[in-house]
């Protein structure tokens, strides 16, 4: 694993130690993390993906600056370091009137069962929106934690609605339907899962 890699795992590690919430799910979904980012299974990968950029990226120099000032600094600093290590991918199929996602949104996985490094039992990576993007309704097997490094969006369940800012943790149960909605600003934001990781994420009616 390249170094900068290895690092941005050592600072979201060393982040997510000084987290606390209220919510008993959320700390469920930390402790899961906390547990398993260090687990003897994670181990790199021998088969990793390999690299398959999308055009959203080029939203990403400016969601890390923005987040370089914020309450998670120190991992988009981390990651502004390990930037050309990180493989950004859009892995849905065509959505009918949005043909133009692949072109707004991004992911990119550090950790999980076919990642650089290696896990079973936890998927962490990132996600990125770029400005004006509505990232429509998904839902998978896994219990989500989402953790915000920059940008202020809108996140949309069935149920819900609201605008979380970066430092804002964000929980979906499993199988729980859940979208989001950028303004004028990228959205970056960390993601975890735990559960079932091994099931797709699959778009779904609202």
């Amino acid at each position: 694993m390249a170094e900068a890699i290895q690092a941005l795992v050592d600072t979201i590690r060393a982040h997510f130690q000084t987290c606390r919430s209220e919510r008993r799910d959320v700390g469920a979904a930390l402790d899961h993390l906390r547990a398993t980012i260090d687990a003897p299974s994670a181990t790199e990968s021998a088969s990793a993906v390999p690299p398959a950029n999308t055009a959203a990226a080029r939203y990403l120099a400016s969601a890390l600056a923005a987040g370089a000032a914020g309450p998670a600094g120190a991992i988009a600093s981390a990651m502004a370091r390990a930037r050309n290590e990180l493989d950004w991918h859009y892995n849905y199929a065509p959505v009918p009137g949005q043909p133009d996602l692949p072109e707004k949104v991004a992911f990119c996985e550090i950790l999980g069962p076919q990642a650089g490094l290696r896990s079973d039992a936890t998927r962490l990576g990132f996600s990125l929106l770029g400005p004006g993007t509505h990232y429509p309704m998904h839902a998978h097997p896994a219990v989500e934690l989402y953790y915000v490094i920059s940008g202020t969006a809108r996140w949309i369940t069935p149920f819900a609605a609201a605008d979380r800012p970066p430092g804002a943790f964000i929980l979906h149960r499993a199988s729980e339907p859940h979208a989001m909605e950028t303004a004028g600003e990228a959205l970056l934001a960390l993601y975890s899962w735990s559960g079932d990781i091994n099931s797709p994420s699959l778009y779904v009616k609202p």
